[in-house]
């Protein structure tokens, strides 16, 4: 998503294609856990916590805003989960940057919806 009036990426444009290379092809392939303890891989969290119980509510929240934010392709389908993802998202959303909830909500229209339901 570059502008046509240069070559070279806007400051916006370059988190934007970042994140937008790491989406999954739909909601439906989030198959991860949706209860127990997840440990991050340190690529995703490297410093701090790495351990989080996703049957308590704020780390679970935890979790899912950075993986968001560090994870990879693979990270985000294996380490979230789509029933999750899709209660989580109106408070989530204001939680993360605002290129990732403009990716997160483009590719996938149900996310906005839950997002504006919500406000």
């Amino acid at each position: 998503m570059f502008s046509s009036s240069s070559a070279e990426p806007s400051a916006a444009e370059v988190p934007h294609a970042r994140y937008a290379g790491r989406l999954p092809a739909s909601l439906e392939k989030l198959a991860g856990p949706a209860q127990g303890v997840v440990e991050l891989p340190l690529h995703v969290a490297w410093p701090g916590l790495r351990a989080y119980d996703l049957d308590r509510p704020r780390l679970r929240m935890g979790l899912y805003r950075t993986v968001l934010a560090e994870g990879q392709h693979e990270d985000l389908v294996t380490l979230r989960n789509r029933d999750l993802l899709l209660a989580q998202w109106p408070v989530l959303r204001t939680m993360v940057s605002r290129h990732v909830r403009q990716v997160w909500e483009e590719a996938f229209p149900e996310l906005a919806t839950a997002g504006s339901a919500a406000a």
